[in-house]
């Protein structure tokens, strides 16, 4: 084998029991260049299990799946798509879970829902018979 200036061999040792020069190669496997995507799985269980609005929760965790199922595969534009979704069903159960809790202290402390009230008023019918 005669070498060239492009062409050298990585281990020119020879072995005895071959009689030839052994060459060492290396591949390398390079992956697309694709951003991660972000399946937002973490968001849409907390969702889920704590300010699941209207199911919105439950729609999200679903759509987190199936963007994580979309990335296993190798599909990154479908698990954007999926992603996307998933996002913006986290965002939106999110903010009414929030705002609903809101309006209902509010509520609360501006004395417009009682809770005591409706115990007292029924033991109070009570004590007038």
């Amino acid at each position: 084998m005669e070498s060239r200036a492009d062409q050298v061999a990585m281990n020119s040792r020879s072995y005895p029991y071959q009689g030839q020069q052994q060459v060492q190669t290396t591949v390398v496997t390079m992956a697309p260049n694709v951003l991660p995507v972000r399946d937002h799985l973490l968001w849409s269980i907390f969702n889920f299990f704590y300010l699941n609005f209207c199911c919105l929760g439950f729609v999200a965790l679903v759509f987190s799946v199936k963007s994580r199922d979309r990335k296993v595969v190798g599909d990154a534009e479908g698990a954007r798509q999926y992603a996307s979704t998933a996002r913006a069903l986290n965002i939106a159960t999110t903010t009414l879970s929030i705002l609903v809790f809101v309006i209902f202290f509010a509520l609360l402390f501006a004395g417009i829902i009682s809770l005591g009230n409706a115990y007292q008023h029924g033991h109070s019918y009570r004590a007038g018979k």
